[in-house]
């Protein structure tokens, strides 16, 4: 046992300082990805600022939020405004920090109540003959080609697997930061090093 311990301390002793000279990709993907989810979000908002503010205080089919149109600007511009932060690499622990709320609040205003799948499991009978239902139903009386050349049909769940997702995500980068070369924290750590 113990040889076996000593050639694996080796091997990992040998590889793995070299694996930090890369350090920096996992949050540049992190990053990356984040990007569209919340730039999307976010000026869907800004677009339609009117019904995002009446989806967030509405209490019988929206949100039932206080405060909803302070509410949804700062969710929409911090979500907006987070993404382009993100793609830059810029302030990347402090927008985090709203970002992750804007999460939470999501998690549990919007999904909670759905459970844990985003997207309903397709193997169980019950989702299966209703979108076997509604595919025959498109067949029949739509164009379901053109429904679905960019992809299959699925039952949204709706749950909080995409938020926590995103969420923990954004944990990681507040842990992190924007990553060593490839954000422009860390250009300005270099330039300015007594004060990051």
């Amino acid at each position: 046992m113990n040889t076996l311990a000593y050639w694996y301390y080796r091997l990992h002793n040998a590889a793995v300082p070299r694996l930090q000279h890369l350090d920096g990709l996992a949050p540049l993907a992190l990053r990356l990805f984040l990007v569209p989810v919340f730039w999307m979000a976010g000026t869907q908002k800004i677009a339609g600022m009117q019904q995002t503010i009446e989806w967030f205080g509405n209490p019988d089919w929206g949100l039932g939020l206080p405060f909803p149109t302070l509410l949804a600007y700062l969710a929409a511009y911090t979500e907006a405004i987070g993404a382009l932060l993100l793609l830059l690499g810029l302030a990347t622990r402090w927008i985090a920090i709203p970002l992750m709320v804007t999460m939470l609040v999501a998690i549990f205003a919007v999904h909670w109540d759905y459970g844990w799948a985003a997207i309903a499991d397709s193997s169980s009978q019950e989702i299966a003959v209703r979108l076997g239902t509604a595919k025959d139903l498109l067949r029949e009386h739509g164009n379901y080609a053109w429904l679905t050349e960019k992809g299959n049909l699925v039952v949204l769940n709706n749950g909080i697997e995409f938020a926590v997702t995103y969420f923990v995500m954004l944990l990681s980068l507040l842990f992190t930061g924007g990553g060593r070369y490839v954000s422009v924290d860390y250009y300005l750590s270099r330039l300015y090093p007594g004060r990051s």
